[in-house]
């Protein structure tokens, strides 16, 4: 456990680092600290499919190597004992941290992704309404230049926009007071006592108007809703989506060969739902693939082979998942079963372990 629990800390804090350099630049940026807080706080989850049966092929290489090095592995064998009970606890562990990885991958970790895509969102637009610094022309909206004096919360005093919405005329919009707010992509600007100098390109007097709202369009990119996909369904919302999609298709293919591009569309929507839905659990067995081929590598390296023993197991993990990431790349093509294709990495594991552990134990 000293040892799982030591990887653990190193492998969690080496998966943070990219997620670090996101926080830094929302921080650089002026985001609220209690988004960036919900945002680190959601992220973590998603990081336990990778920490998690990382750290278990780890310490059980450095412990076995260890056993072996010390001769203990030869004295149980000397004294008759079963290695296969001392094997046990590592197994049941491993068997503990899958079944935590299977809800982890299927209820938390679709929250995180979801909650933090939509933080990412609302991050995007108060990043952009603090760019309304008092007392420079700030240029970041398309199409405008703005100017105030001071500020108060979202409450702006002395304020001059300079509109170029229009390429035949420039106007310049002053007011004593406006309030700014964010609606998606677009920011308003509900102005209070203001003059508008022209009005516009047909009438180039000046107008005032004790109350008018400005609204800059398409002003913060990507606005404030998250259109949710396949990684934020939970478990049943995706056995009800993959229910869905073949019910579907067999409404479709009734109505004849007219539709079959919609058919075909259809399938590889189905084939995208079940990659996901079988993604999260091959993910979480590899906690248990890991102890299984863990415990044998151990028993073989020595304590001056431990390098060699890392080595052959970083070799492992980076085997197992690329040919993940291989099967994931082959989602389009719905008619070699994807879906099942991503389970190779698991039966090879186990077919494996089977090998090395009757050799080796």
């Amino acid at each position: 456990m000293a040892s799982f629990l030591l990887a653990f800390l190193v492998l969690s804090f080496v998966m943070t680092i990219g997620l670090m350099v996101q926080i830094v630049g929302f921080i650089l940026d002026g985001a609220p600290m209690s988004l960036i807080g919900a945002f680190a706080a959601s992220s973590f989850p998603e990081t336990l499919q990778w920490t998690m049966p990382l750290s278990l092929l780890v310490s059980c290489v450095l412990v076995f190597s260890r056993m072996s090095a010390d001769s203990e592995i030869a004295a149980m064998r000397a004294c008759g004992f079963n290695l296969y009970s001392v094997v046990k606890w590592p197994i049941a562990f491993g068997i503990l941290c899958t079944l935590l990885g299977v809800f982890v991958n299927n209820e938390i970790a679709p929250r995180g992704h979801e909650l933090r895509r939509t933080l990412k969102k609302r991050v995007t637009i108060e990043t952009g309404l603090d760019l309304l610094e008092p007392g420079r022309f700030i240029v970041d909206f398309p199409k405008v230049k703005i100017y105030f004096e001071s500020r108060e919360g979202n409450w702006l005093r002395d304020l001059v926009v300079m509109d170029y919405s229009d390429p035949r005329v420039v106007r310049m919009i002053k007011a004593a007071k406006a309030l700014v707010t964010a609606d998606g992509p677009d920011v308003h600007f509900d102005l209070y006592e203001m003059t508008v100098d022209p009005v516009d390109a047909e009438h180039q007097t000046m107008a005032q108007a004790h109350r008018f709202r400005h609204t800059v369009k398409d002003a913060i990119r990507g606005g404030s809703r998250y259109k949710r996909g396949e990684k934020d369904l939970r478990f049943l919302e995706l056995l009800a989506e993959i229910r869905s999609q073949k019910r579907a298709i067999e409404e479709v293919r009734s109505a004849g060969e007219v539709r079959r591009q919609e058919v075909r569309l259809l399938r590889k929507s189905l084939s995208n739902l079940r990659v996901e839905l079988n993604k999260r659990f091959v993910f979480a067995f590899a906690s248990i693939c890991f102890v299984l081929i863990g415990v044998p590598l151990g028993v073989k390296s020595q304590r001056k082979e431990s390098s060699v023993g890392m080595a052959i197991s970083l070799l492992v993990s980076l085997s197992y998942y690329l040919v993940v990431i291989l099967m994931l790349s082959l989602h389009a093509k719905y008619s070699v079963r994807p879906d099942l294709l991503i389970w190779l990495p698991v039966a090879l594991c186990l077919g494996l372990s089977v090998k090395l552990m009757k050799r080796h134990l």
